[in-house]
């Protein structure tokens, strides 16, 4: 920066465009506020249907969510602005007062252009005999001092103007369309994520030197930084894809059997690591879009570490998979990586996926303290169960899904697929419990029928479940338990409220009932059936009993029709569980007991948080609905509803004769959805005045249950073979 600039800038039009987005800022605060209060939420809450259903839905969303970054940018830009012109009028004060000083100490100072200036004494004549003292000669360290002292203003000023100028264009350049959400407080705090970047970077491309403390202190410095845009952007693209690569390569070479406290550091360093880069992803400058596609484009590269002996290192798209473990990745980034493997792994076919990305890789290790990344499939579908859009995407074809199912049988990546899969059917990320469950769509319900489908297949089918599977085949039917509910009543269920796109039309009843059976062997899947069949149950009668409109019929109808189908679904899992062998009884109470506590301590900390787990947010317009909005569920029916059951829905017994045992806990099943629907019916009454016969009421529920639990029997029967047949 010129000397002549600083002294004598304008700075009155920084000022006019410091106003101008401020300004802009409190306007896209109450857009992003009406977005989110009006549009979105009634969007949220609305019965759509057909194409509306998931284009109108979500483009509604995303235009809501636009409003939110627009106004995050805004307020960026005009902090950075004004921040930036707080700094420069403050320089200004500074360099003048010295040059005033200076100008006492009789010296001028010039600016001589292109950022350079002079300080030098004044030699007028008459001062030679002027009374005051004055000399033609000024003292070296004076001139020294003024100009190490205005060049030190000088200085801060050009960093200051030079890097609010860097990081508003790297800012601006993160989205090609659209906005940015990055938040910065002021200049500084823009410009050291940018810096920190840079260094860590730089760092990273001599991993070699790198010792324990400097890895930690890089660790330190990434999980500061991981979420913040600007920062991934600039690490990973001045590493480049290769380099990144290459660094992880050599880190987990380096650190090969680390244990203690070591261990725990570079587990940590993979976890900053998968999430700076899934932030980096969103972006959209052009060097990031190179990055992305230069990055799949290293897939088969063989990554090697400096001091390897052995020919064979890793394959590209192995390192890449296992820094996806962790962090939403872009969607369309996570679309173009899938379908690449997906070919790969399908082209192998289902026997061949071990000897393609496993065998000749066995001292391979790239994944600290959870498998050891061989096979990329796995790391792929973490960060697909972490994204439920592109998981989404990478089901919807039948083959697909097919394919993956019968890998499981050659490989341990049925527990990552069962994630994958859950966020796909869901709409809910793994780990996610903030968010309320979206509607689902006519796409996720036909993935949902497809994998009930191939669970139900005679034969190997239920051997899914066997495969790490279960506990996310019980946490999709908790989901689903709408669909499912209106698939065992058959057309014009009505009375099962639900948002579905498709809510009764797209799951087969036969395919279902083999499903629920088949995921019941498992204590996990049990767990997540039964816990989301209570909270289905609770929550409709909840809506039900506080809204009568919601059913075109008499109560007594509706509590009948939705005992009979908490018989059917805890009938179906009570009667499955019995006709299998009761060897390992002891074993496995102990195994669903823990299951049923860890699921419900789940579901309590999702209540809590006022949203819906699963089922229990697709009450729309109902009063369930306002309950879950404002964390009525977590003292409402429903949560009493989940205390309840974790106090009482226990198994015992099991010591006894096995055979007996088994029909003792078969009716103990029984009689525990049928208690616990009664106490539900009762709670909601209680809850909103409603004036019903109480032993009457109760007499209408235990009766419906128990024909839904011996219809149960029905079903199971019709369905598959049974011993007992």
């Amino acid at each position: 920066m010129d000397l002549d600039a600083l002294r004598h800038g304008d700075f009155s039009k920084l000022g006019e465009a410091v106003t101008d987005w401020e300004q802009m800022t409190k306007k896209l605060a109450d857009l992003q506020k009406d977005a989110e209060a009006n549009l979105k939420a009634k969007a949220d809450t609305a019965r759509w249907a057909g194409v509306n259903a998931t284009v109108s839905r979500e483009f509604i969303a995303k235009t809501a969510a636009e409003f939110a970054d627009a106004h995050t940018q805004a307020d960026s830009i005009t902090k950075i602005l004004s921040d930036t012109r707080g700094e420069l009028i403050g320089y200004r004060t500074q360099v003048n007062d010295a040059i005033r000083r200076a100008t006492e100490q009789h010296l001028t100072v010039v600016d001589t252009g292109e950022g350079t200036f002079t300080v030098a004494g004044n030699t007028r004549p008459d001062w030679a005999s002027d009374p005051s003292g004055r000399t033609g000669a000024t003292d070296q360290k004076t001139v020294d001092a003024f100009r190490d002292e205005i060049q030190g203003i000088l200085s801060k000023a050009t960093q200051s103007d030079n890097s609010a100028a860097k990081v508003l264009r790297l800012l601006v350049d993160q989205a090609k369309y659209g906005f940015a959400d990055t938040s910065y407080a002021n200049r500084d705090e823009a410009a050291e994520a940018v810096a920190a970047a840079e260094k860590l970077a730089k760092m990273a491309k001599n991993p070699a030197d790198m010792s324990l403390d400097d890895i930690a202190d890089f660790n330190r410095t990434m999980d500061k930084y991981n979420g913040d845009g600007l920062f991934a952007e600039q690490f990973a693209t001045r590493l480049g894809p290769k380099g990144t690569l290459q660094f992880w390569t050599e880190m987990t070479s380096a650190h090969a059997g680390a244990r203690g406290s070591e261990l725990e550091t570079m587990k940590s360093l993979q976890h900053n690591l998968s999430l700076t880069l899934a932030t980096a992803s969103f972006s959209d400058s052009d060097a990031m879009q190179h990055w992305k596609k230069d990055l799949i484009a290293e897939r088969n590269t063989n990554f090697r570490a400096a001091d390897s002996f052995s020919p064979v290192g890793a394959l590209g798209s192995q390192v890449i998979s296992s820094l996806m473990r962790n962090g939403q990745y872009d969607t369309e980034f996570l679309d173009d990586y899938r379908k690449t493997l997906f070919k790969a792994d399908k082209a192998a076919g289902d026997a061949g996926t071990h000897d393609l990305w496993v065998k000749g890789y066995d001292a391979l290790d790239l994944v600290f303290g959870d498998g050891n990344g061989r096979d990329p499939l796995e790391g792929l579908f973490e960060g697909l169960a972490h994204n439920p859009e592109a998981a989404t995407h990478a089901f919807g074809a039948k083959s697909d899904l097919d394919h993956m199912f019968g890998t499981t049988v050659y490989t341990d990546r049925g527990k990552s697929l069962g994630h994958a899969l859950e966020a796909a059917v869901t709409g809910i990320a793994m780990g996610d419990h903030t968010s309320a469950a979206p509607p689902h769509s006519a796409a996720q319900v036909q993935i949902m029928a497809n994998i009930m489908n191939a669970v139900a297949q005679p034969g190997s089918g239920a051997d899914l479940v066997t495969k790490g599977l279960g506990e996310s085949f019980g946490n999709m039917a908790a989901s689903y338990m709408p669909e499912i509910s209106r698939s065992f009543a058959g057309p014009n269920a009505s009375a099962f409220l639900s948002n579905s796109e498709i809510p009764e039309e797209g799951l087969e009843t036969a395919d279902v009932t083999r499903f629920l059976s088949a995921v019941s062997s498992d204590p996990d899947g049990r767990a997540g059936i039964i816990v989301g069949e209570s909270i289905y149950t609770s929550g409709l009668l909840d809506a039900h009993l506080s809204d009568p409109s919601l059913f075109d019929g008499s109560r007594d109808t509706v509590l009948e029709n939705i005992g009979r189908n908490a018989g059917i679904i805890e009938g179906i899992v009570g009667h499955s569980v019995a006709d299998e062998s009761v060897q390992s009884a002891v074993e496995g109470e102990k195994d669903y007991n823990d299951a049923v506590k860890k699921k419900g301590d789940f579901v309590k900390t999702w209540l809590a948080t006022g949203l819906g787990y699963g089922s229990v947010s697709l009450f729309p317009g109902s009063h369930a609905a306002a309950g879950a909005a404002v964390g009525g569920f977590a003292g409402g029916v429903v949560g009493l509803a989940v205390d309840r059951f974790l106090e009482g829905q226990e198994l015992n017994g099991a010591k006894d004769e096995a055979l007996y045992a088994s029909a003792k806990d078969l009716y103990a099943m029984r009689d525990s959805v049928n208690q616990q629907t009664q106490w539900s019916v009762e709670d909601a009454l209680e809850q909103h005045h409603v004036d019903l016969p109480k032993d009457e009421t109760s007499d209408t529920v235990r009766v419906a249950v128990n024909e839904g639990w011996d219809e149960a029997s029905h079903f199971l029967t019709n369905s598959k073979e049974r011993p007992h047949d």
